[in-house]
């Protein structure tokens, strides 16, 4: 495969409702697409870095740099020398430190238009069961209990299998009290996004109550061992998020009690194939997995569903409906059926943007060519 130019587009989608969380709260979904043009196929693909550090140390800015002055003149190399693969990227970059999203976007661009090239999907290359999976939705920080209850009732209306409350200190313990007992007997977890510290612990017990399937990411990303000390005291599953990086991290914090599920999130772990190897972990020590979300666009999701369809994902994702965000996407709109949404079978991930769409939302492009 032969590199021939990659095109970095920002873009910015209106997003259906505002989505708040403890870090910040989104009305747009500001993103960097990564376009590849190959000899043979063009690939695509969604960086999920925020326009701002506040999930991760990662953001759009930055993404950009790294990519056009680092990640792309690697893959370039390798591509003068008659070595280009999806798979022989990330060891070509393993010199760059992080960055694992920026990594993510342009080993799936390149994936994506190697599996054209092929006429594969990435279903096929990833090891996928299922031609659909179960989707679950997350509920963003509300102003008041009752605007939360609604949302819920009308998400568990449309087919929604799983709610997923976003949590941090002052709206935690009433509002999934309120929901269980409006709702009853309904998957439901939280997600706190880092906000507590290890003398929250008696707090977050107050969750036990309500038989959730798990909390996620109560405390710092770095801190796993107060996760293990955490796990000890409440009955609730930890869940990890943003303290999974990597095979080799999954497995330490499982080993060492920190958590029981670990959410997978390829861009935060760099890449599809990285992931898979979570997978695979996660497997061999018995713990579930679940494929989270990032408000990806459809460029984003479609590879996502792919994911969730590998048989250790035993959890609904946040692998929702596209009219959960946007009411108008870059890509073919994916639905909910049954509660499930159904993976996209073509060549690499499957969609393709509509360029008239694309345009009307682009903020900017930047071509980086051989």
């Amino acid at each position: 495969m032969k590199l021939e130019a990659v095109e970095l587009r920002r873009v910015a989608l209106p997003l259906v409702s505002p989505f708040r969380t403890s870090f910040g709260t989104e009305t747009t979904h500001d993103c960097v697409l990564v376009h590849v043009v190959t000899d043979g196929a063009e690939g695509w693909a969604e960086c999920v870095a925020m326009e701002r550090p506040a999930y991760s140390s990662e953001y759009a800015d930055g993404a950009c740099d790294v990519l056009r002055r680092w990640l792309v003149p690697a893959a370039q190399a390798l591509s003068d020398a008659g070595e280009l693969t999806a798979e022989g990227f990330a060891p070509a970059v393993e010199w760059v430190k992080g960055h694992r999203m920026a990594k993510a976007a342009l080993e799936t661009a390149l994936l994506d238009a190697q599996l054209r090239i092929e006429g594969r999907s990435i279903g096929e290359r990833l090891g996928s069961v299922k031609d659909r999976v179960p989707t679950g939705v997350s509920v963003g920080i509300m102003d008041s209990v009752p605007a939360l209850l609604d949302a819920v009732g009308a998400y568990l209306d449309a087919g929604y299998l799983r709610i997923k409350l976003k949590i941090e200190p002052g709206w935690d313990v009433e509002p999934v009290r309120a929901v269980r007992e409006r709702f009853g007997d309904i998957l439901l977890q939280v997600d706190a996004n880092t906000a507590y510290g290890r003398g929250d612990a008696d707090h977050l017990a107050q969750l036990d109550a309500f038989d959730l399937l798990l909390i996620e990411q109560p405390l710092e990303e770095e801190d796993v061992p107060g996760h293990a000390l955490l796990a000890q005291r409440i009955t609730t599953p930890v869940c990890l998020d943003e303290s999974i990086v990597s095979a080799a991290a999954a497995r330490d914090a499982i080993e060492s009690g920190a958590c029981e599920i670990v959410n997978i999130k390829p861009g935060r772990v760099g890449g599809y194939l990285e992931s898979v190897r979570i997978h695979d972990v996660c497997v061999e020590l018995g713990k579930a997995v679940w494929c989270g979300g990032m408000l990806e666009t459809g460029v984003g999701r479609a590879p996502n569903l792919a994911l969730a369809a590998l048989p250790g994902f035993t959890l609904p994702g946040d692998t929702s409906a596209t009219k959960r965000y946007y009411h108008q996407d870059i890509t073919r709109e994916f639905f909910i059926e049954d509660g499930h949404v159904a993976i996209p079978t073509g060549p690499g991930i499957g969609v393709e943007p509509d360029p008239d769409v694309l345009r009307s939302v682009t903020v900017s492009s930047q071509w980086l060519r051989s």
